[in-house]
């Protein structure tokens, strides 16, 4: 499947987005989402220490899943992209409609990120290991992620 995939990318002058720009994309979106998290709970960090900072985001660990599997949802599926993408120029797209992904790939996609953070990050790393630098949530969902100019 991976060969078809890459001829009709070349057929179409589409590129693969670099590992390298979809680390940025991912940090970028960590970033915000930390800081939109901590926008929306700052009355819960106000004039707290180190010890009880760690014991609240213990408490909170469903709503920053929450927060992340609907960012990651709603972007991709809505622009194709998330924050992060947009300011590094990819996309994600179907590899059988090469457009934005539906819905419930998008949703399928944004579970299978947090499965892949929460181990290790071996799903990112599997990128390194396939010619459409594919992740799990890519292969999950059936999505790769291009350039756009």
């Amino acid at each position: 499947m991976s060969r078809s995939v890459i001829d009709r990318l070349e057929n179409e002058n589409i590129t693969l987005a670099s590992v390298g720009k979809r680390a940025v994309a991912w940090g970028i979106d960590k970033f915000l989402l930390s800081a939109l998290f901590f926008v929306i709970y700052y009355d819960k960090f106000d004039g707290i220490d180190f010890e009880q900072t760690v014991v609240l985001l213990a408490n909170l660990t469903l709503q920053i899943v929450l927060l992340d599997v609907i960012y990651q949802t709603f972007f991709t599926w809505y622009c194709g992209a998330t924050m992060g993408k947009i300011a590094m120029k990819i996309v994600c797209v179907d590899v059988n409609l090469l457009d934005k992904p539906s819905f419930l790939n998008s949703l399928v996609r944004a579970f299978m990120r947090i499965v892949s953070e929460n181990l290790c990050f071996l799903g990112f790393a599997w990128a390194f290991s396939n010619p459409l630098f594919q992740t799990w949530q890519d292969k999950a969902a059936k999505t790769v992620v291009i350039d756009v100019y």
